[in-house]
């Protein structure tokens, strides 16, 4: 029997979602608790994400009760510095009344990570960035998103701080954009518990290759965590992973395989219209079968067609264990 890694998925993934059509929503609202129960339906999910603050009227121990009923552990606590009050930005905000409300949400998150005994505090600052040229002093723009996460992973030394980054969106430009630019500022921070959560799919519209970005970060220690998905590489589609980058997603677990990364393989998706559990246990259906492949795959062979940087013979050697590997499942 296939021992595989954990999976994992941020709450978010069984919500209900809203855009600037069906601002409505596409389904009735559902709180943290309901979101925890939908988790443990998939029944092969062991980890999650999950979002701070809580949903309106549940408790942490409400919280923390829920996920041992079901068994999850949790990965990351993700504070909400994206919302309305934090739109021109958390760190970057030029309200330092604003900036100090951030800090002290992303405090108070650092402390459910605590009381969750989870990996890592992970930072996704949606807000931080620009929309127009001439908009903003970039120096001083960046000197504010450096500044203030030396100030968080300061005051929350004993955790790790987890900075996921991503090219675009809410911002038309956000502050911490791609692998390179957060190892500069991981480096210009310089403490030894900021890292980086990696999302394939922030990878792909970027421009990145998600393999070269994982090791990148990986040779620099700085790979923390990751989450999958896919897109149509235009936008952060967060579509069910594997079902447009095959090759892609297979060459990045390939990546992590031979680095011998190990962690929680987290999904991070948003089925609109879909069934929440389902679509998570056809994403698992698939890293099962990848993790399987990863397995019988012919490494000697294909290091030696990459040495010759053969590419059809790695094509070939790639597509006989992936193809296979599906077959079995």
């Amino acid at each position: 029997m296939t021992d595989y890694p954990p999976f994992g998925a941020g709450l978010w993934h069984f919500a209900s979602y809203v855009d600037r059509y069906a601002t409505d929503g596409y389904a009735p609202p559902v709180s943290t608790l309901e979101m925890i129960e939908r988790a443990a339906e998939v029944g092969e999910l062991s980890a999650v994400d999950v979002p701070y603050p809580f949903t309106p009227g549940v408790t942490l121990d409400e919280v923390r009760d829920a996920l041992k009923a079901h068994g999850l552990f949790v990965t990351g606590i993700t504070p909400e510095i994206y919302l309305r009050r934090f739109g021109k930005g958390a760190f970057t905000n030029p309200d330092p009344g604003v900036r100090a409300a951030a800090l002290d949400r992303m405090n108070e998150a650092a402390d459910v990570v605590r009381a969750l005994n989870g990996q890592y505090l992970k930072i996704w600052p949606g807000q931080d960035g620009w929309d127009y040229p001439f908009q903003v002093n970039h120096h001083d723009l960046w000197t504010l998103a450096v500044d203030g996460m030396r100030d968080l992973a300061s005051a929350n030394a004993d955790l790790r701080i987890a900075i996921e980054y991503k090219p675009r969106e809410p911002r038309v430009k956000m502050t911490w954009d791609s692998a390179a630019r957060s190892i500069l500022g991981i480096q210009q921070i310089g403490l030894d518990n900021v890292g980086v959560l990696l999302d394939f799919g922030h990878s792909l519209y970027g421009g990145e290759s998600p393999a070269d970005a994982a090791q990148l970060l990986i040779d620099h220690g700085l790979l923390y965590g990751m989450d999958v998905n896919d897109n149509l590489r235009g936008w952060d589609d967060d579509l069910v992973v594997g079902t447009v980058h095959l090759t892609e997603i297979f060459e990045f677990f390939y990546t992590l395989r031979i680095n011998n990364w190990q962690g929680v393989w987290q999904l991070d998706q948003f089925p609109f219209r879909e069934d929440t559990v389902e679509a998570a246990r056809l994403s698992i259906r698939l890293l099962k079968a990848i993790y399987r492949a990863l397995d019988s795959l012919d490494m000697p062979a294909l290091q030696e067609a990459q040495a010759r940087q053969d590419a059809l013979a790695a094509q070939r050697i790639v597509q006989d264990a992936l193809l296979s590997s599906m077959a079995e499942g």
